[in-house]
């Protein structure tokens, strides 16, 4: 499972829409569970479907105090395995079997990049949303144990009473959103390396 967590003015209820509205088509069916505060969003391929192996995905999306939490479960393979392994062997049969099974092979790449094209839909809508991985606005201010003004992360001191802010200041990973500590290497939701301060 993957998880990003994006920053600002966005909804459950507005990603949802917008996967179903690119998802919702051609050889996909997709369908929202839920709504409120936690939706999921469940694409699949239809059972209909004339061309390519069977695969599905589930995307719940869950409502933050500052943005939304996307998790993106695994997808299912078999299907597009099974598909992909079927054009293997009639291709090792005879070769000009695999021209009658083009359509199979396009719609199961298409299967292989589900996940990424459902991450480019969310990246869309964030950037229209002008919703992120940087930190919210409430997030980027701190308040001063001592005198409550609000300072800006990153200030060593306040800058009202000039006491020491500490090194415990948030900051975002910059490949999922997680908020993380100052001294924090690696991000302990994706894993990935965190720039250095």
């Amino acid at each position: 499972m993957e998880t990003k967590i994006f920053h600002g003015k966005l909804t459950p209820a507005e990603i949802a829409q917008k996967l179903i509205a690119s998802f919702n088509r051609g050889n996909y069916h997709a369908q929202q569970i839920g709504g409120g505060e936690q939706v999921i969003v469940q694409i699949a391929t239809n059972r209909m479907s004339r061309s390519g192996g069977q695969t599905a995905m589930t995307v719940t999306l869950q409502q933050l105090e500052d943005g939304v939490s996307i998790q993106m479960g695994e997808q299912s393979w078999m299907g597009v395995a099974a598909s992909l392994g079927t054009s293997a062997l009639s291709a090792l049969r005879n070769p000009f079997h695999l021209l009658g099974r083009l359509d199979d092979i396009a719609q199961d790449i298409e299967s292989l990049q589900l996940k990424d094209k459902v991450w480019d839909t969310v990246q869309e809508l964030a950037r229209t949303k002008a919703a992120g991985h940087e930190l919210s606005e409430r997030l980027k201010r701190m308040a001063c144990e001592y005198c409550n003004t609000a300072n800006p992360v990153g200030e060593p001191r306040c800058i009202a009473c000039g006491a020491p802010l500490g090194d415990v200041q948030p900051r975002t990973c910059l490949n999922c959103g997680f908020v993380v500590r100052a001294n924090e290497v690696n991000c302990p939701n994706c894993r990935k390396p965190l720039p250095p301060l």
